[in-house]
């Protein structure tokens, strides 16, 4: 008798005891022998030297010597299953993945194969045939595994990148998004990589809101700044992105270090001047200066004339910083006041500021009521109020363009804090 046990892809494989008797055994003596799982020695010798050549590592030479059962008939459903388990390990260790899938997924169907092993052999073959590129078997023996009782978390990401990588974009998204949910809901970080696969599942399928929402959390669990360009630009792109937003954009950038390039903080800077807000354009301009992307290059001279320009208007706005209060307080609608608030606000008096945008916030008439909201917000955080802020970006409802960068700064003040 002999046991022989070999790890395979992450899966241990139980060969069992296999006994050899020593007389020859008729069928009907055949049939007595598979109940007692042994098996004949025209079987159990090329076995047993097939076994001894893996153990050298002769895996070529293991699948030759298994051939020589070939010839030996009314084979037992245990002398088969044996025989295909050690051709599996022979043919996976020989690089002959799709023999290995073939004998695995035999083995699993084996009315001789224990329910546990079953399980065994149906993860194997499903990895066999994903190491052979037929994603779509491995998929499908995945799912079997699973329907049958199986929990490997190995054989899971296996099962899902198999979806996706057999263009089944839908059902991996679907599978993703189970297990990110299971995780949340655990209160354990999904894995970076479900979140990626999530993201694309969803880009392949041109689901630009499923591909948004993946982002979101996948720059929420993992910060990194290629992840927060990532989603900040693929907002920027997004059909139906309005220009109005584009300066608050640039804010969201500027907080996040994701600026790319010296356009980025002269556009940024033009937007916020043409808003009227030229201390917010200096702190664009600043910052391009001191990342030393301005000032340089064939460019040097405009980005030094746009520099100036920041400079005369930001002196301007200190000396008529006041005189205009009484008659924006008077206004009819409260944009005026919101608007001088926020210019408060950036000029560092933020007490001021912050009260006389909640008067023309409360006051009504402006044009785009969950802008203001996300600018007052973005005020508070101004003001060096984190969790003031993320509390109003919070009460920005719904799915546009202004409730997705008011999630993306709660995420970012969460993070900061």
């Amino acid at each position: 008798m002999f046991k022989h046990y070999r790890r395979m892809g992450g899966i241990a494989l139980v060969l069992g005891a296999l006994a050899v008797s020593n007389s020859t055994i008729g069928t009907v003596q055949a049939e007595e022998a598979a109940q007692k799982n042994t098996v004949r020695p025209e079987i159990g010798k090329p076995l047993q030297a097939a076994l001894d050549l893996l153990k050298q590592k002769k895996s070529k030479d293991a699948l030759a010597k298994l051939r020589e059962t070939d010839a030996v008939k009314d084979k037992t459903p245990y002398e088969t299953l044996v025989i295909g388990q050690v051709q599996g390990q022979a043919a996976a260790a020989s690089g002959e993945a799709i023999v290995a899938a073939h004998a695995f997924e035999a083995a699993a169907a084996s009315p001789a194969a224990p329910d546990k092993e079953k399980l065994q052999f149906l993860a194997a073959a499903a990895g066999q045939y994903y190491v052979a590129k037929e994603y779509a078997k491995s998929a499908d023996l995945s799912a079997r595994y699973f329907k049958n009782g199986g929990s490997d978390k190995a054989q899971r990401t296996l099962y899902v990148q198999a979806l996706y990588l057999g263009n089944n974009f839908s059902q991996a998204a679907k599978e993703l998004q189970a297990d990110i949910q299971a995780d949340e809901q655990a209160g354990k970080a999904p894995t970076e990589i479900s979140l990626q696969l999530l993201a694309n599942a969803y880009l392949k399928q041109q689901n630009t809101a499923g591909y948004a929402s993946a982002m979101e959390r996948l720059v929420a669990h993992y910060p990194k700044k290629d992840y927060w360009q990532a989603v900040i630009y693929g907002m920027a792109s997004r059909a139906g992105f309005p220009d109005r937003l584009a300066l608050d954009l640039d804010r969201l950038k500027l907080a996040t270090g994701t600026m790319r390039g010296a356009n980025d903080y002269v556009e940024a800077t033009q937007l916020s001047l043409q808003s009227g807000f030229p201390a917010e354009a200096k702190q664009f301009i600043d910052a391009g200066y001191s990342a030393g992307l301005l000032g340089t290059g064939s460019d040097a001279e405009r980005h030094k004339r746009l520099k100036d320009l920041v400079a005369k208007n930001l002196a301007a706005d200190n000396k008529t910083l006041g005189q205009d209060d009484a008659q924006v307080a008077a206004d009819k609608t409260g944009t005026p006041l919101f608007n001088t608030g926020f210019n408060y606000v950036l000029h560092g008096q933020a007490e001021k500021g912050l009260a006389m945008m909640e008067k023309g916030l409360a006051k009504g008439g402006l044009k785009h009521l969950e802008d203001a909201r996300l600018q007052l917000a973005y005020a508070y955080h101004l003001a060096g109020q984190p969790q003031k802020a993320i509390q109003t970006f919070r009460r920005i409802p719904g799915s546009d363009s202004a409730a997705a960068l008011a999630r993306l700064w709660v995420i970012r003040l969460g993070q900061a804090g």
